[in-house]
């Protein structure tokens, strides 16, 4: 033990360090969350030139109201309201163009060949059975033909006015007068709101607060990337370290001095202690942050421990994977074609992170939390979601985990003891079951 203790701080003090620990520290949650910061700090950037939309109406009757929306909407969120010199927002040039009854396809390839041309950006296709369609029959659709509709603000823009027009529309059909239902046209969100509670100290109801999608989301993404990101820290460099001390005859030296087994846990050991110092930081930085902004009794505390557990846990599993792995190495090359698979069963879970946290009681969600490989990342990735877990399934998970690191670990030792002193190229599946078996 003293000599696994010896490996362990030599390994983390080696890692903590160097510059590139520190930076590691700063950019790896900057490379994890660069999508959302990105999203965030880019939201204000927005294309303002002018659009300008051709609308076909075969009704006759829903594109004057088209352009009165436009003209509404451009007069008010077209320029700054505090500096109306600038803008910030395109504007909607809708162009009211006749149908053409005969040829109807050579009109639309006329409009697109437009769009493509850049003369327009899209146009409006509103079909003559709009306000009474009929199933499976286009005559009734409403079509916005774009280069790229998909993505494109202003078709969803489009459907409040057309739809408000329809209904008008239908309305003055059954002889009502829109302008006495203008609630009519109202459209009311439902909010999302969490659970009234009674407070246990003193018998107080409290109100429901708001439940958007990003408190949702927020915190189990923030579990996820957490456990994700630690774990590549401590146990991804151990393939390369072992690689370089193997190629550099280092193992010949060291192993004079203490067993296969005792180098590979003092090594998994100090890339434990580089994880968790990561874990320190982050979380200190986290919960300050959370408190100055009065949000730190939001964040479950007692999901610590756990992520704790289960990162240890999971650093021994891959770290045993990584170390042995790197054993196997020769150069560069071999580090590389193997890097992925031994880190495969750690990335799966960020793949299938969405459905768990959606249905986190779910059988798919339960069964794949409790999967040895996906557990320390799932499982507190369910525990942080706003439904109750159930108490046994967590202990179960550990239980699993405990096994199967138990189980790699002792694979791994074996693999490394032959690996580490091989030379030449990289042992075929079956030698290595041979190593397994015969140690």
């Amino acid at each position: 033990m003293r000599k696994i203790w010896i490996v362990a701080r030599r390994e983390y003090l080696a890692a903590v360090k160097t510059k590139g620990f520190l930076i590691g520290l700063i950019i790896a949650p900057l490379m994890m969350s660069g999508g959302i910061i990105a999203i965030a700090t880019l939201r204000d950037q927005v294309d303002t030139k002018d659009k300008k939309i051709a609308i076909v109406d075969h009704t006759g009757k829903v594109a004057d109201a088209l352009l009165a929306g436009a003209a509404e909407r451009n007069a008010r969120e077209v320029y700054d309201e505090t500096n109306k010199k600038k803008k910030i927002n395109p504007a909607y040039l809708l162009e009211k163009i006749n149908p053409e009854t005969g040829s109807a396809d050579r009109q639309y390839l006329a409009l697109s060949d437009r769009v493509r041309q850049g003369d327009l950006h899209a146009f409006l296709v509103i079909g003559p059975e709009v306000f009474h369609p009929v199933k499976d029959k286009p005559e009734g659709n409403v079509s916005y033909h774009a280069k790229n509709p998909g993505l494109d603000d202003i078709r969803r823009w489009l459907g409040n006015p057309v739809n408000d027009q329809i209904r008008r529309v239908r309305l003055a059909e059954v002889g009502i007068d829109a302008t006495q239902v203008k609630d009519l046209f109202q459209w009311r969100p439902i909010d999302g709101m969490g659970l009234v509670e009674l407070n246990p100290k003193d018998g107080t109801i409290r109100k429901a607060e708001p439940r958007g999608e990003l408190t949702a989301i927020g915190l189990p993404m923030a579990v996820m990337f957490l456990s994700f990101l630690l774990l590549m820290m401590g146990a991804s460099p151990l393939l390369n370290a072992v690689m370089e001390e193997k190629n550099q005859r280092i193992a010949e030296v060291v192993l004079g001095s203490l067993r296969p087994f005792e180098w590979m846990m003092g090594k998994v050991a100090g890339a434990i202690g580089v994880s968790l110092t990561g874990m320190a930081v982050y979380l200190s930085l986290g919960f300050s942050a959370l408190s100055n902004m009065g949000t730190a009794l939001d964040v479950p505390t007692f999901l610590v421990p756990w992520i704790l557990v289960y990162l240890v846990l999971n650093i021994c599993m891959f770290g045993s994977i990584m170390a042995s792995l790197g054993s196997l190495c020769n150069d560069i090359k071999d580090a590389q074609n193997l890097t992925l698979p031994g880190i495969l069963p750690a990335i799966i879970p960020m793949f299938i992170w969405l459905p768990v946290v959606k249905q986190p009681l779910s059988t798919f969600a339960t069964v794949a939390s409790l999967i040895p490989f996906f557990t320390p990342i799932l499982m507190p990735l369910r525990m942080s979601t706003m439904e109750s877990i159930p108490a046994w399934q967590p202990w179960v998970g550990l239980a699993g985990v405990i096994a199967a690191t138990l189980g790699v670990v002792w694979v791994g030792a074996r693999i490394f003891r032959i690996g580490i002193l091989a030379q030449g190229k990289i042992p075929s599946f079956p030698e290595l079951v041979r190593w397994i078996a015969r140690g």
